[in-house]
């Protein structure tokens, strides 16, 4: 008995493994992977994103964006036009008080030594004020009283929610790597205290230069190894490990994600599998759908009649009469409040119009992609000094730079690195955008969707669009936080691609 379990276990050694299992290897070359014998090219196990801290899977598809009833502000900025959407992430709910005031406590911590970036920052608590109007509560309190902590964020420009995403990145990116022992466990203790730009943990600069990030550590047990075999000390994007990154939504992420369009498919929120009909034969007004949520049963009637988001009703109708409110929101209400639509997204018609990524333009439902489309690239890339090394700037990421017109001017995709104002002026377009004297539009015009507290039931359809400079702010625009998704577009579970068995074929018996 022995002799053959010594057999066994040699044998069982030739195949690669002490239990017989084969090592994977390189369909291309032969040699194996995370094999310190032959290099130890680590490739990691199959495996797909999951949804990051307060977000969703939306499944991505084709659907008509733009107007679905009478333009009656006479826009034409919304012309219907159908386009497809890959599958992404985007968050529940919109960011609330308590999350932006958890990001200023990040920045106030930090940057103890630079008062100026937190005061960057912070929102303006003024846009509450109107020339007839007691608001003054509102700019004292709102932001910050524990009674409105889940209410949503709003005084926020543009540009403050893009660096919001980018700071959440780097906050869970930063946990995961402490998590797995690639980050010291008191490494956000450390950062917290002071640290600055150079203590401060950046996802672009772990990943581009990790020399430059402070409390590094090599876990005495990783399944990531060095060409040695021995616990590598880094991680790469192709672990699997760190998280694609928040930002702020297309405005076609934004716009599909609100209608919620899975009435008449298989729902991956309930783990339904099925294939459903490629058809869509009601288009919806409104991010709520027919029935979706078993709203308006007529057998109980307990929600017959009701309120179905947070907006302005008339003139000067806000929330109804006491002992009935409507919407019972005088101003904006909990980020949780009112029914999810078909994706479990909640308050996209109402509560507070949103920023988007995308600079706005009239047309651009007319001459963009009809794929993944959006407006507002600018290419750029890490900027090194004379000394061929990467810099950080005053918030701890990495500098970056222009490419210039002159790196791009053969490839067939692209000839220019700002495409902000792509086909402006052009012949196919014939518009030009004078701002200040014949127009309020230019490159610093950015999209905001859905409608708001303070309107009225038409700025609630998910198809119209308004616009804000850059850095604007408001008392009835906040704004969520997307992540792009990598795999199949049905989410994790579900197959790639259509699979057929394979048939044998017939062939005749040689003679």
């Amino acid at each position: 008995m022995l002799i053959t379990a010594a057999a066994l276990s040699l044998s069982a050694c030739k195949n690669g493994g002490l239990f017989g299992k084969k090592k994977s290897k390189s369909d291309v070359t032969g040699w194996n992977y995370n094999d310190k014998n032959m290099g130890n090219f680590n490739v990691a196990k199959v495996k797909y994103p999951k949804a990051g801290p307060g977000l969703v899977f939306v499944q991505g598809g084709s659907f008509v964006m733009g107007a679905k009833d009478e333009d009656v502000m006479g826009d034409w900025n919304n012309v219907p036009r159908r386009v497809t959407v890959p599958s992404f992430f985007i968050d529940e709910t919109e960011v609330a008080n308590v999350h932006y005031r958890e990001y200023l406590y990040w920045l106030e911590n930090t940057f103890s030594s630079d008062t100026a970036i937190m005061y960057k920052a912070l929102p303006d608590t003024l846009v509450w004020r109107e020339e007839l109007a007691y608001n003054e509560p509102y700019v004292e309190y709102y932001f910050r009283y524990p009674s409105y902590n889940y209410y949503p964020v709003v005084g926020v420009s543009w540009q403050q929610a893009h660096d919001f995403c980018i700071w959440r990145t780097d906050r869970v990116n930063e946990l995961n790597l402490m998590k797995k022992g690639y980050l010291k466990k008191d490494a956000a203790k450390r950062e917290m205290s002071g640290g600055g730009a150079d203590g401060s943990f950046n996802t672009e600069t772990y990943l581009m230069n990790p020399e430059m990030i402070s409390g590094r550590s090599k876990p005495r047990k990783s399944d990531l190894k060095d060409v040695n075999g021995k616990p590598r000390a880094t991680v790469k994007m192709e672990d699997g490990i760190l998280n694609m990154g928040y930002r702020l939504p297309t405005e076609a992420e934004w716009e599909y994600a609100a209608y919620g369009i899975l009435a008449q498919n298989p729902n991956p929120r309930k783990k339904e599998k099925k294939s459903g009909e490629e058809n869509l034969s009601n288009q919806q007004i409104y991010s709520w759908s027919k029935n979706v949520n078993g709203l308006r049963d007529n057998r109980r009637g307990s929600w017959q009649g009701k309120f179905l988001a947070n907006f302005k009703r008339g003139s000067g109708d806000n929330m109804g009469i006491a002992g009935g409110l409507n919407d019972r929101a005088a101003i904006p209400g909990n980020v949780k409040s009112f029914y999810p639509n078909a994706f479990g997204l909640y308050n996209m018609s109402g509560n507070v119009s949103e920023w988007v990524g995308d600079v706005y333009r009239p047309m651009t439902s007319v001459d963009a992609q009809d794929f993944n489309y959006f407006r507002g690239n600018k290419f750029q890339k890490y900027y090194k000094n004379s000394g061929g090394e990467y810099e950080r700037d005053s918030m701890g990421r990495l500098k970056k730079t222009d490419i210039s017109d002159e790196e791009v001017k053969n490839r067939a995709n692209y000839q220019k690195n700002n495409v902000i104002n792509y086909l402006d002026g052009d012949s196919s377009s014939q518009v030009y955008y004078g701002y200040g004297t014949s127009s309020l539009i230019n490159d610093e015009s950015r999209v905001i969707k859905g409608g708001s507290w303070n309107d009225r039931p038409y700025w609630l359809s998910p198809g119209t669009r308004r616009f804000m400079q850059e850095n604007q702010a408001a008392s009835t625009v906040g704004f969520r936080c997307a992540q792009t998704y990598l795999g199949p577009p049905e989410g994790q579970g579900f197959k790639e691609g259509n699979n057929f068995a394979q048939r044998r074929q017939n062939s005749r018996k040689k003679k």
